[in-house]
């Protein structure tokens, strides 16, 4: 039997970099990762990725980690570690996803193809947004073999969704991540401060400008004028009066798995199981939606419970850290998402930065399963936490 790859083995490159006098060229801890990347960003870019619906959402979604406490276990054999994770009938190397963040031109020139080759280099599933600056073909391509997902924004018109759908299967993206959080924009008082929204500036709409259903019946080309193109995205974009009936079109349109985001209250959990989704993504949109809403950790085990073991689900919103990953698995998480960290690789040092975030994160998750008793992420359980943070 082969030895597996134990990411924490990454610190000993980190250290025997430094008998050469060589330092990390990204800061390690990430509140310093976000502050370099704010001093080089404008305002509008850092703010639309940092801020939210207020801020008090953020706060409860970092804070929660800490009501979680991990009690470790001494004199296992942790010489093996796994870090392997199986969804929907694939074994992913590592139980982490890079979620589905928006407009990632403002960031990179690159966008998301940069973020491509960083995930195709670690092996981790790239989830790609609707509001990408770059069409999910062209990500497809740019990703090759490598595993990825593609979320959907839910428009107004069925068409319009079940031709996106069926453009990500026919792509070879393995699910569809429907969020559903979104039903209209939040009040987000930064992003108003800046007078800021890039898609009313043409910008994160390559999904929509190369879609044949949205193309059809525009007065003009998007290459000749954008701006009937815009008017569509904004008559699509918001769709308030979509309802648990609704989600038969989507689930007739495709082979593929289907997980629905943006899950927090567990009879909704119970509505998805009875709807026909395949997954459950348990998020507040990272503090992005509601101001006030429940820590997104807090509502794991809610969802978890009203579900059981009926379908994977994943968690979203305030992960920093390889112990936020295990606290997660430990409360119901098959897997996570990612998300703002590797916008601040991005920013700072392109496709590498984004491989340097998440290589950091992984061997930290290594390191933290060990130290904490355990030898398999797929093997972690409630018995990782502490009896008073039980209940």
């Amino acid at each position: 039997m082969s030895t597996p790859r134990h990411y924490g083995d990454f610190q000993l490159e980190i250290y025997r970099n430094g008998l050469k006098g060589e330092r990390p060229r990204l800061p390690m801890r990430m509140v310093d990762l976000e502050a370099a990347a704010r001093a080089i960003l404008p305002p509008e870019s850092y703010w639309y990725v940092a801020g939210g619906a207020g801020e008090a959402t953020m706060r409860a979604n970092r804070d929660a980690f800490a009501r979680y406490p991990i009690l470790p276990r001494m004199l296992t054999d942790v010489s093996r570690r796994d870090l392997q994770t199986d969804l929907f009938g694939h074994r992913y190397s590592t139980p982490l996803l890079l979620a589905p963040i928006g407009v990632q031109s403002i960031i990179c020139t690159e966008a998301e193809l940069a973020v491509s080759r960083a995930a195709r280099e670690l092996g981790v599933p790239q989830i790609l947004s609707t509001v990408s600056a770059h069409p999910l073909e062209q990500v497809a391509e740019a990703l090759g073999d490598s595993p990825r997902w593609f979320q959907l924004y839910w428009p107004r018109s069925d068409a319009l969704a079940i031709s996106m759908i069926q453009r990500a299967e026919a792509a070879g993206y393995q699910a569809i991540v429907v969020t559903l959080d979104t039903k209209m924009m939040a009040w987000r008082e930064r992003d108003l401060t800046n007078s800021f929204l890039p898609f009313i500036r043409g910008q994160g709409l390559a999904n929509y400008i190369t879609d044949p259903v949205f193309r059809d019946g525009l007065e003009a080309t998007p290459e000749a004028d954008m701006l009937p193109a815009i008017r569509r995205w904004s008559q699509e974009f918001a769709a308030p009066g979509k309802t648990w009936r609704d989600l038969e079109a989507l689930r007739s349109a495709t082979k593929l798995p289907i997980l629905l985001k943006g899950i927090m209250h567990p009879e909704d959990a119970r509505q998805a199981v009875a709807h026909g989704a395949d997954g459950l993504i348990v998020s507040n949109h990272g503090g992005r939606q509601v101001d006030g809403a429940l820590a997104a950790l807090d509502a794991l085990p809610m969802v978890r419970a009203a579900v059981g073991d009926a379908l994977p689900v994943l968690f979203d919103s305030g992960i920093r850290s390889g112990s936020d990953i295990l606290k997660a698995k430990a409360l119901g998480a098959n897997a996570v998402l990612l998300g703002r960290p590797y916008i601040w690789g991005l920013a700072l040092a392109g496709s590498q930065g984004v491989v340097e975030v998440v290589q950091r994160l992984l061997a930290d998750l290594d390191l933290s399963m060990a130290l904490a008793g355990c030898a398999c992420f797929r093997e972690v359980s409630h018995d990782l936490l502490a009896p008073a943070s039980h209940g």
